[in-house]
């Protein structure tokens, strides 16, 4: 099981900052949408740069053009690439052809699908590296949790590894791991707290345990 960390609300130096104290406990950093958005694809190259032995996810949340921006974010150093599960089939062949092309990894966020298990088991068919269930910030604040999305992919899915993410802390750590996903994926759990590293280290632990 590996953790990744969530990059959301930063900028490049402020990135730069967190990875830097946090690097030797995560496996994977993840550039976030809204950092994408703030300072484009450079985030991602200049976060590879400097830190070359950690993979570095662009959460483009890709919806059409997928092999284009797949080639793009490649282009900027990015190791793995998300497009949305609601996507059309093609968009997400698209980025996978591209992906293997340029020797990437492909996320698919199932953020908002409504059947996750009858998506997940089309979308493994497709050839993706990772499927995550998300709960996003929207879904957070309603109370909604992953854990019974996590386990219907988990009966489905034959190839593709499974990811979980949204509003996961130590304290639901446990919960998280119980659930058995190969990813991790934790934001203000470790950016939200006053010793980042501490918290990285320790989620770390837990995670590198199951």
């Amino acid at each position: 099981m590996e953790l990744q960390l969530a990059l959301d609300l930063v900028d490049i130096p402020g990135a730069k900052q967190v990875v830097a104290e946090v690097a030797e406990h995560i496996d994977i950093v993840e550039i976030g949408t809204p950092v994408v958005i703030n300072e484009g694809l450079r985030a991602v190259k200049e976060i590879k740069e400097a830190f070359p032995s950690l993979r570095v996810l662009a959460d483009l949340k890709i919806m059409d053009a997928g092999g284009y921006e797949v080639m793009k974010a490649s282009e900027a150093g990015a190791d793995i690439i998300t497009v949305l599960g609601a996507s059309d089939d093609t968009t997400i062949r698209g980025a996978v052809e591209e992906a293997r092309k340029q020797n990437k990894k492909i996320m698919v966020d199932m953020i908002n699908v409504k059947d996750i298990e009858g998506r997940a088991q089309e979308i493994d068919a497709l050839g993706v590296d990772y499927i995550c269930v998300h709960s996003g910030y929207d879904h957070q604040a309603a109370g909604k949790n992953s854990f019974e999305e996590l386990a219907a992919i988990k009966r489905v899915v034959k190839q593709a590894k499974t990811a979980i993410a949204g509003g996961i802390k130590l304290s639901t750590l446990p919960e998280v791991i119980k659930a058995n996903p190969d990813l991790v994926i934790v934001g203000g759990g470790i950016t939200g707290q006053e010793d980042k590293k501490a918290a990285a280290a320790e989620m770390k632990r837990l995670v590198s345990q199951a």
